[in-house]
């Protein structure tokens, strides 16, 4: 469990209400963050597997003594490692603006700057929403971009009038001249000298806030989310963000999927969250943690899209249709959403050719593994770990169906 102070508060937190449900004896302080639960084998949170006749012991260690756990092919494909990390976040302030490099910028970042970018690989990942969820996701259709560049004259005094023309003219004559266009204008922006910028986002402030209070509409101006970011981040760069990417509202079960060099900020919520394991991000703003607004700059995939093409699809499962489908166009993970009904009373959790990771969020059962004669009671907040090409029968004991989670690899 990691307590970063844009965590939600005490049981405001689903990651603390989970955490409460799975053990009564963790105590929950009212006034703590309680941001982030890691569920994998990642070194800098590695799980610890319970009730093992072993003794306790690390999930990275018992991977290590059990490596056929991982499925052949996983095995073969990550060097003997789980690929993925899987996480519940409960968000109460803005995240960071920040991207992912590919594998190839993370190699070269990693090998210039090894103490901002602790490793070679690329950090693809997924959210989705456990409660109604906010973010930042991809740049915009420039269209709105433009439209707030001709309403929020404080922005186009960062991007100055030549670069602002020159993303206005590629509207509508230069279709293939948008994405430089727009490379340049975001760049003017995030690069600005610190006391202009600052100017002008006081200005902006001072402005909407006054339209607010004489009750006029300032949706022209983003300006609601505006002032929430400025009050969470005054003079902070990143407010400016709001009018270059895509504010996408997720309800629950619906995802967002974040590739390579896509920009993105989570905002409000609380989500799992499913990636490649891997420390790689590359911020420039909403965040007191190191910068590096360079390489984002030149990093970021600037086409523009609407923000309803960010929300990734599930597809119910052919083979059961209690499995809804999260499969992005990556190797290192899958997800499953998986909604028991409550009529159902046993329910075969099937195997597969990879390592596994079952979350429970809702619902109680008692679970019997092919690998285990002895049973197991899940509940809201239970966490287990399946190997490649085991089951799990649950004989359902709640009224309420159940609702799980499961991350896995599907090479």
């Amino acid at each position: 469990m990691q307590s970063y102070a844009w965590g939600k508060l005490g049981l405001e937190s689903e990651v603390a209400k989970l955490v409460a449900s799975s053990d009564p004896l963790v105590h929950i302080e009212p006034d703590r963050p309680y941001a982030e639960l890691w569920m994998g084998a990642h070194p800098k949170g590695d799980a610890v597997i319970r009730d093992n006749r072993v003794g306790q012991q690390t999930l990275s260690q018992w991977i290590a003594d059990n490596p056929s756990c991982l499925g052949a092919k996983v095995k073969d494909t990550f060097g003997g490692r789980l690929p993925f990390l899987f996480k519940v976040l409960s968000v109460n302030t803005a995240l960071s603006i920040q991207a992912h490099p590919s594998k190839e910028l993370a190699a070269k970042l990693h090998a210039q700057f090894p103490e901002h970018y602790p490793d070679t690989n690329h950090k693809p990942e997924m959210a989705i929403a456990l409660t109604p969820f906010e973010g930042l996701c991809g740049f915009r259709p420039v269209e709105e971009i433009v439209s707030f560049l001709q309403s929020v004259p404080e922005l186009r005094a960062l991007i100055g009038d030549v670069a602002a023309e020159q993303l206005e003219r590629s509207v509508s004559n230069d279709p293939r001249g948008v994405s430089a266009a727009l490379r340049v204008c975001f760049t003017r922006v995030m690069k600005s000298e610190k006391k202009f910028f600052v100017d002008q986002l006081n200005m902006l402030v001072k402005r909407i806030s006054q339209e607010a209070a004489e009750g006029k509409d300032v949706s022209g101006s983003n300006g609601d989310l505006l002032l929430r970011l400025h009050s969470q981040y005054p003079g902070d760069i990143g407010c400016f963000t709001i009018y270059f990417l895509n504010f996408v509202k997720l309800e629950p079960g619906e995802a967002m999927f974040l590739g390579a060099n896509e920009p993105h900020a989570y905002l409000h919520g609380d989500c799992v969250e499913l990636m490649a394991c891997s420390d790689n991000t590359v911020r420039a703003g909403l965040t007191s943690k190191f910068i590096d607004v360079l390489t984002l700059c030149e990093m970021l995939n600037y086409t523009p899209a609407p923000s309803s093409s960010k929300i990734f699809p599930a597809t119910q499962s052919p083979l059961d249709p209690s499995v809804y489908l999260y499969d992005p166009p990556v190797p290192d993970f899958t997800l499953m959403r998986i909604e028991i009904p409550s009529s159902i009373k046993l329910y075969l959790v099937s195997a597969v050719d990879s390592a596994s990771i079952l979350l429970v969020i809702q619902g109680t059962a008692v679970g019997t593994s092919t690998a285990a004669a002895s049973e197991m009671t899940l509940h809201r907040g239970s966490v287990v770990f399946i190997s490649a090409n085991e089951s799990i029968s649950l004989h359902l004991s709640s009224t309420e169906g159940m609702l799980l989670f499961r991350a896995c690899c599907l090479l």
